[in-house]
């Protein structure tokens, strides 16, 4: 059996690449960075960095794109690829392993919680005008559960 599954959590290292191939196919290109941090034998707290090159198709591009920027927060599930080359002012065969996404989750957002937009802040609501947000309360019923209604 083999298998070849990647599922990283990080932020982007760049703002999205959207691109169309001939076939008009959508391709997101992004950069992904991930920590690792523990202790050393001494007990001093070290940390690496990894960098991933995220590739994606189609409608998931598209939302990337859309939703995502520099230092967003993005959960990635795919396979690993390495696609060669060669390199045209050299010659030389040229790598580039990426992970292919199959599906992705949006991490939580800074501020706002809609698309990623270009518009000026001028151009945004002031904070006077906004609107609060109430929680809701749940109220639970003060009756005593039975265990013999539950129906499993």
């Amino acid at each position: 059996m083999y298998l070849n599954k990647v599922i990283i959590i990080g932020n982007l290292t760049r703002d999205p690449e959207l691109k169309a191939l001939p076939s008009g196919v959508q391709v997101t290109n992004i950069g992904v960075a991930t920590n690792r941090t523990w202790k050393d034998k001494e007990g001093n707290k070290q940390e690496a960095v990894e960098f991933h090159n995220v590739v994606a198709f189609g409608r998931t591009a598209e939302i990337m794109s859309q939703y995502l920027k520099k230092g967003s927060s993005i959960l990635v599930e795919g396979r690993l690829q390495t696609r060669s080359w060669d390199d045209k002012d050299t010659g030389k065969k040229m790598y580039r392993t990426e992970i292919v996404t199959e599906s992705m989750q949006l991490g939580p957002r800074k501020e706002g919680g809609g698309p990623a937009t270009n518009s000026a802040p001028s151009q945004q609501a002031p904070e006077s005008q906004q609107t609060p947000v109430e929680p809701k309360t749940i109220e639970y019923p003060e009756d005593e559960i039975n265990p013999e209604d539950i129906p499993f």
